[in-house]
């Protein structure tokens, strides 16, 4: 032990021969320790507290903002999500509107084709009606002028002038005949 203690003084002794070769001065020193204490206890009370505040308040703020911003990413999904749901159920009712339109021109168009076909038939009736009316004209009149031609011949081959009752009388034979 009292190796350790004789090592001991010599090392004190040595870093005193080295600090007075260096110029140490132990009062010195000190007011140097001192002064340094009271300058960071001095600075750590009017400097480091207000800008730990502000560092504080900016740590607070910041993380303030994350939050919101996750809340609004959040906010922001939801609204997508709303988004395609209305574009899912706007698309669902024009698909459905264009069905629907479908739907309704095919009954139109087939109803239309129905009066279309309706209507060509009554002209085709009502063309076949006019056709037999003028068919019937037209046989009326040639049978007239049939029954006047066959009087003519008849009276000029005859060389005689027919009566009235003998001109009816072959203009209704001959009528006979073209009926038949």
């Amino acid at each position: 032990m009292n190796i350790a203690i004789l090592a001991a003084a010599d090392l004190v002794e040595m870093a005193r021969e080295t600090g007075e070769t260096f110029g140490f001065d132990t009062k010195i020193f000190l007011s140097q320790v001192v002064s340094f204490v009271i300058v960071a206890l001095v600075l750590r009370q009017f400097a480091y507290k207000p800008i730990l505040a502000v560092l504080e308040e900016r740590r607070l703020r910041i993380a303030e903002g994350l939050l919101n911003a996750e809340k609004i990413k959040q906010q922001l999904a939801e609204a997508e999500q709303r988004h395609a749901e209305i574009l899912a159920k706007a698309n669902a009712q024009a698909q459905k509107m264009i069905d629907e339109a479908r739907e309704s021109a095919t009954h139109v168009a087939e109803r239309k084709q129905q009066e279309a076909v309706a209507a060509a038939e009554q002209i085709m009736a009502k063309a076949r009606e006019a056709s037999a009316i003028e068919h019937e004209r037209t046989m009326a009149e040639l049978k007239r002028e049939l029954g006047r031609l066959v009087v003519n011949t008849t009276a000029k081959v005859t060389g005689k002038v027919l009566t009235s009752d003998d001109q009816k009388r072959l203009q209704e034979e001959a009528a006979r005949q073209i009926a038949s």
